[in-house]
Protein backbone atom coordinates (compact mmCIF):
# COMPACT_ATOMS: atom_id res chain seq x y z
CA UNK A 1 0.00 0.00 0.00
CA UNK A 2 1.09 3.53 -0.77
CA UNK A 3 1.27 5.94 2.18
CA UNK A 4 0.55 9.61 1.59
CA UNK A 5 0.47 11.93 4.62
CA UNK A 6 0.31 8.92 6.94
CA UNK A 7 -2.75 7.43 5.24
CA UNK A 8 -2.58 4.11 3.44
CA UNK A 9 -4.39 4.34 0.14
CA UNK A 10 -5.56 1.22 -1.71
CA UNK A 11 -3.35 -0.10 -4.50
CA UNK A 12 -6.04 -1.63 -6.66
CA UNK A 13 -8.05 1.55 -7.26
CA UNK A 14 -7.40 4.43 -9.62
CA UNK A 15 -5.35 7.17 -8.02
CA UNK A 16 -8.26 9.62 -8.38
CA UNK A 17 -10.39 7.54 -6.04
CA UNK A 18 -7.50 6.46 -3.83
CA UNK A 19 -6.65 10.05 -2.89
CA UNK A 20 -10.17 10.50 -1.51
CA UNK A 21 -9.21 8.18 1.38
CA UNK A 22 -7.34 11.18 2.81
CA UNK A 23 -9.71 13.13 5.06
CA UNK A 24 -10.33 16.51 3.43
CA UNK A 25 -9.72 15.47 -0.19
CA UNK A 26 -12.78 14.83 -2.29
CA UNK A 27 -13.10 13.75 -5.89
CA UNK A 28 -12.90 17.24 -7.40
CA UNK A 29 -9.81 18.22 -5.38
CA UNK A 30 -8.21 14.89 -6.25
CA UNK A 31 -8.72 15.54 -9.96
CA UNK A 32 -7.39 19.09 -9.59
CA UNK A 33 -4.23 17.85 -7.86
CA UNK A 34 -3.51 15.18 -10.46
CA UNK A 35 -4.19 17.44 -13.44
CA UNK A 36 -1.92 20.16 -12.08
CA UNK A 37 0.88 17.59 -11.63
CA UNK A 38 0.29 16.02 -15.08
CA UNK A 39 -0.41 12.59 -13.60
CA UNK A 40 -2.85 10.35 -15.46
CA UNK A 41 -6.24 9.96 -13.80
CA UNK A 42 -6.55 6.32 -14.85
CA UNK A 43 -3.31 5.04 -13.33
CA UNK A 44 -3.54 2.69 -10.35
CA UNK A 45 -2.03 3.73 -7.03
CA UNK A 46 0.51 0.89 -7.09
CA UNK A 47 1.83 2.07 -10.47
CA UNK A 48 2.90 5.46 -9.10
CA UNK A 49 6.60 6.13 -9.03
CA UNK A 50 8.35 7.52 -5.96
CA UNK A 51 8.81 10.81 -7.81
CA UNK A 52 5.05 11.11 -8.42
CA UNK A 53 4.24 10.27 -4.81
CA UNK A 54 6.73 12.89 -3.59
CA UNK A 55 5.27 15.47 -5.99
CA UNK A 56 1.76 14.82 -4.61
CA UNK A 57 3.00 15.20 -1.02
CA UNK A 58 4.91 18.39 -1.89
CA UNK A 59 1.89 19.85 -3.69
CA UNK A 60 -0.34 19.21 -0.68
CA UNK A 61 2.17 20.80 1.69
CA UNK A 62 2.79 23.85 -0.53
CA UNK A 63 -0.92 24.57 -1.05
CA UNK A 64 -1.55 24.54 2.73
CA UNK A 65 -4.67 22.38 2.55
CA UNK A 66 -6.17 21.51 5.92
CA UNK A 67 -6.16 17.72 5.91
CA UNK A 68 -6.48 14.81 8.31
CA UNK A 69 -5.87 15.76 11.96
CA UNK A 70 -5.91 19.54 11.48
CA UNK A 71 -9.25 19.44 9.68
CA UNK A 72 -10.78 17.01 12.17
CA UNK A 73 -9.66 19.28 15.04
CA UNK A 74 -11.12 22.33 13.31
CA UNK A 75 -14.51 20.65 12.83
CA UNK A 76 -14.47 19.39 16.43
CA UNK A 77 -13.59 22.86 17.75
CA UNK A 78 -16.37 24.47 15.70
CA UNK A 79 -18.95 22.07 17.12
CA UNK A 80 -17.54 22.54 20.62
CA UNK A 81 -17.85 26.33 20.22
CA UNK A 82 -21.51 25.98 19.18
CA UNK A 83 -22.19 23.88 22.27
CA UNK A 84 -20.32 26.33 24.49
CA UNK A 85 -22.26 29.41 23.36
CA UNK A 86 -25.50 27.42 23.77
CA UNK A 87 -26.79 28.10 20.30
CA UNK A 88 -29.68 26.10 18.85
CA UNK A 89 -27.31 24.12 16.65
CA UNK A 90 -25.08 23.43 19.63
CA UNK A 91 -27.98 22.09 21.67
CA UNK A 92 -28.97 19.82 18.76
CA UNK A 93 -25.41 18.49 18.63
CA UNK A 94 -25.48 17.95 22.38
CA UNK A 95 -28.73 15.94 22.15
CA UNK A 96 -27.50 13.98 19.11
CA UNK A 97 -30.38 15.17 16.95
CA UNK A 98 -30.33 16.42 13.35
CA UNK A 99 -28.94 19.93 13.17
CA UNK A 100 -30.13 21.24 9.82
CA UNK A 101 -33.90 21.23 10.23
CA UNK A 102 -34.77 17.67 9.26
CA UNK A 103 -37.94 16.16 10.69
CA UNK A 104 -37.55 13.92 13.70
CA UNK A 105 -41.04 12.54 14.27
CA UNK A 106 -40.65 9.61 11.90
CA UNK A 107 -37.06 9.75 10.68
CA UNK A 108 -33.55 10.23 12.10
CA UNK A 109 -33.57 6.92 13.96
CA UNK A 110 -29.87 6.43 13.30
CA UNK A 111 -29.05 9.91 14.57
CA UNK A 112 -31.05 9.33 17.76
CA UNK A 113 -29.07 6.23 18.76
CA UNK A 114 -26.73 6.58 21.70
CA UNK A 115 -23.40 8.00 20.68
CA UNK A 116 -20.62 9.83 22.44
CA UNK A 117 -21.52 13.13 24.05
CA UNK A 118 -19.46 16.27 23.78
Amino acid sequence: MVRILGVEIPNSKNIVYSLTYIYGIGLSLSKKILLSLNISLNIKAQELTDLEINSIVNYLSIQNFELEGDLRKKVYDNIKRLVLIKSYRGSRHLKNLPVRGQRTKTNSKTRKKNKKLW
